[in-house]
C-alpha cells in the first residue's frame, strides 16, 4: 500500500517510558516475574496428570529436566523478544502489536485480548484461594469466591498502588511454604520408585490412562509451564519497558523467568516423591487420598497430610499471598479496556469481566487450570511467534505500526490458534499445544511476510519515530 492511513491517535499519543524511570532488572522485571511463578497455582500442578504415575512416571530426573527445557522454551521463545521491544521503545504491548495486527486491529489483539484473558486468570485464582480460604473460614467455599472476586476487581481497579507495596512481600510466604514442605520430605526423595509410583496411582484410579512416556513427560510439562507462561510473556513488553539496556531483559528473564520456574516447580516436584518415596508419609498420604478417584498429586493438597493441624493456617497464607495477582488481572484488564474501549466505564467492562470470572469459579470450570493454561497459550502463542519472526525480519528492531489489520499477523494468530486448541476440542491431541501454537504462528507470519502480505509501515511522529531505530 502506497499510502498507509493516518496514525490512530491512541498510538500518536503514546508516550515511551523515559530511560529516568527506568531501574535495575533486581528492581522490577525480576521480581515481578518471580512474585507469578510463587503463586501457588502454577506451582500445584509440577506433578499432576491424569496418566498413572503423573509426570513422574519417568523419574524424578527426567521431570526436572523436563522442567529446565520448559524454563528455557519459557526465556528464549516467549520472553526475549517481547523485553527487548519493550525495552528498546518503552512503548506498552498494545502498541508493539501494532506491527503484528495494523493499527485499528492491534485495538482488537492484543490489547483488547489481554484484557479479556486476565479474567480467566482471575477466575482461576478465586476458585483456589477461595477454596484454601474455606479450611480457615467457616463459609461455603462459593460465597467466598463471590467475596474474593469483587474485592480483587475492586482493589485492581482503585487501589493497585497499596496492594503492589504489600506485594513486595507476600510472594515470601509460598516461597517459605515451599521449602518447609521439602524439609518434610527430603528424606524420601532418594527412595522413590517411578515403576512403584506407577503401580500404585494405577491401584488408585484403575481406569486412568496409561503413564506417560519420556516425550509425553516432556510434551505435558511444556503444556503445563508454557501454557501458564504465554501472557506472562507478552507482558514482557511493558515489564521490561522498564529496564534500562540488554542486560536488565537478559538478567531479569534469566532471575524472574528461568530461575523462577525451574526453583519453583522443581521443588514442587521435589516434594511430591519425597511424599511418595517415605513409607510413613506414603500411608498417610494414599489413606488422605481414600475413596477418590487417584491420589493426591497437587502438591498444596498435600500440605495436610505433611503438616497436620497447621495445615489450615499454611493454607490461608497461601491464599493471601495469591491476592495481589489477583488484584493485578484487574489492573491490567481495567488497563485493557480503558484502550480499547475508551467510552466504556471501566468499571462496567472489568464488572462484566469480573461476574464471568466468579461464574467459572463457583461452577468449578476455573479449577481445570491445565486446560486454562492450554487455552491462554493457545491465543498467545502464535502472536509470540510472529513476534520473533518480524523482529528478526527487522534486524531485532520495532518495524512500527501497519495499517488497518494486517493480513499476516490475522491470519498465522488464527491458524496457530486453531492448533492450539484442537486438544482441548477433542479434534486432534496435539502434543506440548501451546508451543505448537508458537510454531505455526512464526512459520506462518514469515511465509506470509515473504508473499507480500503484510500491510504498510505508518510514518511515525518525530516524538516516538526513535523507538523504530
Amino acid at each position: 500500500m502506497s499510502n498507509p492511513s493516518p496514525l490512530p491517535s491512541y498510538i500518536a499519543g503514546a508516550s515511551p517510558n523515559p530511560q529516568a524511570n527506568r531501574a535495575p532488572w533486581y528492581k522490577n522485571i525480576a521480581p515481578t516475574y518471580a512474585g507469578i511463578f510463587l503463586w501457588f497455582v502454577f506451582w500445584q500442578d509440577a506433578v499432576n496428570a491424569p496418566n498413572q504415575g503423573g509426570l513422574l512416571s519417568c523419574g524424578i530426573g527426567w521431570a526436572l529436566l523436563s522442567l529446565v527445557i520448559a524454563a528455557l522454551v519459557c526465556y528464549f521463545l516467549f520472553y526475549v523478544v517481547p523485553g527487548m521491544l519493550g525495552m528498546r521503545t518503552g512503548l506498552p504491548l498494545y502498541i508493539i502489536g501494532t506491527s503484528l495486527f495494523g493499527a485499528q486491529g492491534g485495538f482488537i489483539l492484543p490489547g483488547f485480548l489481554m484484557g479479556v484473558l486476565q479474567f480467566g486468570w482471575l477466575s482461576v485464582n478465586v476458585y483456589f484461594s477461595s477454596l484454601a480460604l474455606a479450611l480457615v473460614i467457616p463459609l461455603p467455599p462459593e460465597v467466598i469466591m463471590v467475596g474474593w472476586g469483587v474485592l480483587a476487581a475492586f482493589v485492581g481497579l482503585k487501589g493497585i498502588q497499596y496492594v503492589a507495596k504489600v506485594a513486595t512481600y507476600l510472594p515470601l510466604i509460598p516461597l517459605a511454604v515451599l521449602l518447609i514442605l521439602l524439609a518434610k520430605t527430603a528424606g524420601g526423595i532418594g527412595s522413590f520408585d517411578a515403576q512403584a509410583f506407577i503401580a500404585m496411582t494405577a491401584k488408585a484410579a484403575p481406569k486412568a490412562p496409561t503413564a506417560l512416556g519420556s516425550f509425553g513427560v516432556l510434551a505435558a510439562m511444556l503444556t503445563f509451564v508454557v501454557g501458564f507462561f504465554a501472557t506472562a510473556g507478552a507482558a514482557g513488553v511493558d515489564i521490561a519497558s522498564n529496564g534500562r539496556n540488554k542486560a536488565d531483559v537478559s538478567m531479569g528473564g534469566i532471575v524472574g523467568v528461568a530461575l523462577a520456574i525451574i526453583v519453583t516447580a522443581g521443588i514442587s516436584i521435589l516434594i511430591v516423591a519425597g511424599t511418595y518415596g517415605s513409607p510413613d508419609l506414603c500411608a498417610d498420604a494414599v489413606k488422605a487420598a481414600a475413596g477418590k478417584d487417584g491420589l493426591i498429586l497437587q502438591t498444596p493438597n498435600l500440605i495436610p497430610v505433611l503438616m497436620g493441624k497447621s495445615a489450615g493456617v499454611i493454607m490461608f497464607l497461601l491464599a493471601i499471598a495469591a491476592f495481589p495477582p489477583a488484584c493485578f488481572s484487574a489492573f491490567i484488564a481495567a488497563n485493557s479496556f480503558k484502550t480499547t474501549l475508551p467510552g466504556v466505564n471501566p468499571f462496567i467492562s472489568v464488572g462484566i469481566g469480573t461476574a464471568v470470572a466468579i461464574l467459572l469459579a463457583v461452577t468449578g470450570l476455573a479449577g481445570k487450570a491445565i486446560i486454562v493454561f492450554v487455552i491462554i497459550g493457545a491465543t498467545f502463542g502464535p502472536i509470540l511467534g510472529a513476534m520473533l519472526v518480524e523482529y528478526l525480519f527487522n534486524g531485532g528492531k520495532w518495524s512500527g505500526p501497519r495499517a488497518g489489520f494486517n493480513p499476516a499477523g490475522w491470519i498465522s494468530w488464527l491458524l496457530g490458534a486453531i492448533v492450539g486448541v484442537m486438544p482441548i476440542l477433542n479434534i486432534y491431541p496435539v502434543p506440548a499445544a501451546p508451543v505448537a501454537a508458537f510454531i505455526v504462528g512464526a512459520v506462518v507470519y514469515a511465509v506470509l511476510a515473504k508473499m507480500g502480505m503484510q500491510s504498510a509501515i505508518i510514518p511515525l511522529p518525530a516524538a516516538l519515530a526513535d523507538t523504530t531505530k
